[in-house]
């Protein structure tokens, strides 16, 4: 039983009584009853204990009965209950100043009603209090455990603790700093409480008081501690227990996010060192030595560079930011169990990534293309998806400069000429970086000199056999390949490739004759997009 004196003359019959003396001790706790029946009960009384008698045993002495009070004020029993008109008629004097003295409660109980009366009604009332505390606890250790399987941000995370545990509360940092604060207490009364121990327990800044617990991870630093400021005298064990499953949610949320910020503000860090290194404003050794410092080796052998970047312009910041973020995600997440260690990196608009291999027999190109490949894009639509631009193999830290800048020219003229590949490589655009400059009217005479054999064929026949051989070259002579993008079979492809090498007077074994095949075509794709 844990009511106040006040509380229990709240409770039906005890609301019949009357505190006739020590009004001043009300907010005393009564945690048990019992019925006086000897002059020397005080011996046996408890701490909290509250006495009910007919004042058989003190009628004839009041002296006695001041000594009594004395005694049971001693013991921290919680009060005294007299049933008046059998033995004494009203309280002698002496014995109202002594309990006014002492704040010691004397209740002028009914007559009308027993004592078991009013002891099973304070019983009664207390077995409901605590049946309806439980409930609300359960209730609260609920929402705590959906909160905490939760990750919501931290702007509202301390208000919706709050308001599941239904009391003022404060948070204070671990340097004394006031994280958040609802209740009435000011920041000076929040730091005389700066934690310099680790137990639970009630702190005091006044006269007011609060229930603190520390918010501490194990072998870690304090994170600093939760107040609670509850409207009750006493607490209950269980609300206690409530309170640390609220301060070990809020530590790990806390500790979560402690660290998500310092490593978002190293990884912002290091980024922005790159960048600087990028544009020359710093050395590549200050690079390394910070990525270094964060445990990224980058440079442990071959390495190659990609962009990637997203096909749709009309894209908001936020929307832009979250597919760089996506697509950030994925390369992390499927590069780990692979020869390839990828560092990634938010430039503007751009993901720039390294990735490197500590593979002696060279750097797996083919298996980073299919990576890359793979990437669904936006919901699998290959227009709103993500294109990778790729460098060519670096076999030196000091060479990254170049491979950034070509990723960067490989974007360009994938641009410029309108290319509808998701993964290009910078040797695709080579030609195209090396001969952008030539006049459109030297194109157009070396493309007519070369094709002319064709273009003097019937039109429709002409332009199926020129996208045949288009698509031949662009996917470096692969007739499979060739096949598939042209949705025929590989015999059709290899016949057509067999009539064009007769008209053209070329042979597609030889170097010379590929080369300057991809010239023709590099120069059409140089005029369509000029045009």
């Amino acid at each position: 039983m844990h009511l106040t004196i006040r509380e229990a003359l709240t409770i039906y019959p005890l609301t019949e009584a009357k505190l006739v003396a020590g009004k001043q001790g009300e907010t005393r706790i009564v945690k048990s009853v019992n019925v006086m029946d000897a002059p020397d009960i005080a011996d046996w009384t408890k701490s909290g204990e509250m006495l009910f008698t007919t004042a058989f045993a003190m009628k004839d002495n009041p002296q006695e009965t001041v000594n009594l009070l004395r005694k049971l004020n001693e013991r921290g029993a919680a009060g005294l209950g007299i049933k008046l008109g059998r033995f004494w008629t009203e309280l002698p004097q002496v014995v109202v100043d002594e309990a006014d003295r002492l704040n010691f409660p004397i209740i002028e109980m009914p007559f009308q009603f027993t004592f078991s009366d009013q002891m099973n009604a304070l019983f009664n009332a207390e077995y409901k209090r605590n049946t309806e505390l439980l409930q609300t606890v359960l209730e609260k250790q609920k929402k705590l455990m959906q909160f905490g399987l939760k990750q919501d941000n931290m702007g509202a995370m301390f208000q919706l603790i709050g308001e599941i545990l239904g009391y003022p509360m404060a948070v204070v940092g671990a340097r004394g700093q006031v994280l958040y604060n609802t209740s009435a207490w000011s920041e000076e009364q929040l730091a005389q409480n700066w934690p310099r121990k680790r137990k639970s327990g009630w702190v005091y800044a006044g006269k007011d008081r609060a229930y603190r617990v520390g918010l501490q991870q194990q072998d870690d630093e304090p994170l600093g501690h939760l107040l609670i400021i509850p409207d009750v005298m006493l607490l209950a064990t269980v609300e206690e227990g409530l309170f640390q499953q609220a301060a070990d949610i809020l530590t790990f949320h806390m500790s979560y996010t402690f660290r998500s910020h310092v490593e978002a503000t190293a990884e912002r860090d290091l980024q922005n060192q790159l960048i600087r290194y990028l544009e020359k404003g710093t050395s590549l050794e200050d690079f390394i030595e910070m990525a270094e410092a964060r445990g990224s080796f980058i440079f442990t052998g071959a390495y190659q560079c990609v962009i990637g970047k997203s096909k749709v312009e009309s894209l908001s910041a936020d929307s832009a930011a979250q597919k760089l973020s996506d697509v950030k995600q994925y390369m992390e997440s499927h590069a780990k169990a692979s020869q390839l260690r990828g560092f990634h990196f938010m430039l503007k608009d751009r993901l720039f990534s390294i990735y490197s291999t500590t593979q002696a027999d060279g750097f797996p190109e083919e298996e980073l293309t299919q990576l890359l490949s793979k990437f669904d894009g936006d919901a699998g639509s290959r227009d709103d998806g993500f294109v990778f631009y790729m460098s060519g193999v670096k076999m030196k830290p000091n060479a990254l400069r170049e491979a950034y800048q070509e990723c960067g020219e490989t974007l360009r003229m994938a641009e410029k000429l309108s290319l509808p590949d998701r993964v290009l490589q910078y040797e695709t655009i080579e030609f195209a970086h090396l001969f952008q400059h030539l006049s459109s009217s030297s194109m157009e005479d070396y493309c007519a000199k070369i094709l002319r054999p064709l273009l003097e064929k019937d039109p429709e026949y002409s332009q199926e056999m020129i996208r045949t051989l288009e698509v031949f070259i662009r996917n470096d002579g692969q007739v499979s390949e060739a096949a598939k993008q042209l949705f025929i079979h590989r015999n059709t492809v290899t016949y057509r490739l067999e009539k064009i090498s007769d008209l053209l007077q070329v042979d597609f074994k030889k170097v010379n004759d590929l080369l300057k095949l991809k010239a023709v075509f590099l120069f059409r794709q140089f005029l369509q997009a000029r045009a």
